[in-house]
């Protein structure tokens, strides 16, 4: 979504009378989009996505938008614009970022209900929860945008949705690229982020970067017998996994020559102030059934997630892999990695080092080639510009409290776009829970969450707009 924001218009005590209102229409409307089956990845549920783009731009009409379904390669994309009829003399323009897709439900059996049949449960815990694939990624976050907008009925606001965030966006950059004027904004606002913990916002001021690369191991020209050739056979599974074995050492810490070299160590007031969150690290890792951090020795998981690279299998296969036994020596093996990355660190550098430490490392008669390869580098945000502190100032207003400024260890590629193909950073809010399930069966998202999340953005709002023209950055 993109959006321009114009400092004319009611009182914020309206506008929240107005959305308090509104409410049980409001988690209607979500019911009806989180109803729609929009799996971007699976080709049968293309009408599906196409449904809920419609669906989302029909939304935007009804509170007053200029809104169209533009078609793509794959999934369509909303792109809608409101014009405020109060004007301003340098209104602060920003684009707002959702998605409609979701990921597959399964596996099925492991849902209480039908995941596309959206309702309300209550958790011991956090209370009354919305249940349904996409209540939280991503449906439910970009619905508390959509939501606030119809209090904010005198702001002016353009707005953009994909359809393809769950497959990798593919038809994003195309798109950019024919449409970036149009999107083009002092500042981005991505809602595909959460809360520090269910009482608490978060403002998102770094993402970690991404690159990946899958390498294959070829040895002898086809699949051997293990009995006539066990031995003086040179098997690729041993090679790739000798490999692999290589790839830490016994401190945690990458062993790819170069590795850190453009790392960066977070001053110690930061280190200290991550401490002082009081981060849960055995609750983390308890939730997944693991008892100690696997990272870097002497680190904390905050600053392993935050401030730290890594490099991590992601899948190793070759040979049989069927039922029963098959006893043969592959022709090849191969492994699938990623490597999360920090500001300052070259996604295209790291890919060289990594080539170069599995080359280095053949024995004779064994060869590698590598595919899959790309990424995107890390982004950090500045805490202290203008649009950054109105939406913390926002925050604290709705919450009682100042947000918590965070990293995150995955990455929003998108956000990279928006500052490599249009030139703007981004402001990263949003009011998921660690344990919402996102991706997996019975996914939830707070009721509170989805209430206070209108009620924040729509503050957002009218703080982005006090902000003068010339001050935006």
């Amino acid at each position: 979504m993109t959006g321009t924001i114009e400092a004319a218009g009611p009182d914020i005590a309206g506008v929240l009378n107005r959305l308090a209102d509104a409410k049980p229409a409001a988690l209607d409307r979500l019911f009806q989009l989180l109803s729609i089956p929009s799996i971007s990845t699976d080709p049968a549920y293309h009408d599906a996505c196409v449904q809920a783009a419609h669906w989302c731009a029909e939304a935007l009409r009804d509170i007053g938008f200029e809104a169209r379904v533009e078609a793509t390669q794959g999934k369509p994309m909303v792109v809608g614009h409101w014009r405020s009829s109060h004007g301003s003399a340098s209104p602060m323009h920003v684009l707002f970022y959702g998605h409609y897709d979701v990921q597959p439900p399964d596996p099925l059996e492991e849902w209480d209900a039908p995941p596309f049949a959206p309702r309300l449960d209550e958790d011991p815990r956090h209370g009354t929860v919305i249940v349904a694939r996409g209540a939280s990624d991503d449906k439910g976050q970009l619905m508390t945008f959509i939501e606030a907008c119809r209090g904010w009925l005198d702001v002016a606001v353009t707005v953009l949705i994909e359809g393809e965030e769950e497959s990798g966006s593919p038809s994003l950059a195309p798109f950019l690229s024919v449409r970036g004027e149009e999107l083009k904004a002092d500042v981005a606002l991505v809602c595909d982020t959460g809360q520090w913990d269910e009482n608490t916002p978060a403002i998102t001021a770094f993402l970690r970067g991404l690159a990946f690369s899958e390498v294959t191991i070829a040895g002898p020209s086809r699949d051997l017998h293990s009995g006539i050739y066990g031995g003086p056979a040179r098997n690729p599974i041993r090679v790739l996994t000798d490999i692999l074995a290589e790839l830490h050492d016994a401190d945690g810490r990458v062993a790819i020559p170069g590795f850190y070299d453009d790392v960066k160590e977070p001053p110690a007031a930061q280190r200290e102030q991550w401490r002082a969150l009081g981060f849960d690290s055995d609750g983390f890792l308890g939730a997944i059934g693991l008892t100690e951090p696997a990272g870097e020795r002497g680190l904390t998981v905050l600053e392993q997630l935050w401030s730290r690279p890594t490099a991590e299998i992601n899948g190793i296969f070759g040979g049989y892999t069927g039922p029963g036994t098959k006893t043969v020596i592959p022709a090849k093996a191969t492994a699938k990695l990623s490597f999360r990355l920090v500001p300052d660190q070259n996604p295209r550098k790291i890919l060289e080092g990594f080539r170069q430490f599995v080359e280095s490392r053949l024995p004779p008669d064994a060869s590698v080639t590598f595919a899959g390869e790309g990424g995107s580098p890390a982004i950090g945000f500045d805490p202290a510009t203008p649009a950054f502190a109105a939406t913390a100032h926002a925050l604290s207003e709705e919450w009682g409290k100042p947000p918590v400024i965070v990293g995150c260890g995955a990455s929003i590629p998108i956000v990279e776009s928006f500052r490599s193909k249009l030139g703007m950073d981004a402001l990263l809010v949003g009011f998921a829970l660690d344990d919402d399930r996102i991706h997996s069966p019975n996914e939830k998202y707070n009721l509170r969450s989805f209430s206070k999340g209108i009620r924040s953005w729509a503050r957002i709002l009218g703080e982005l707009g006090k902000i003068d023209g010339h001050d935006r950055a």
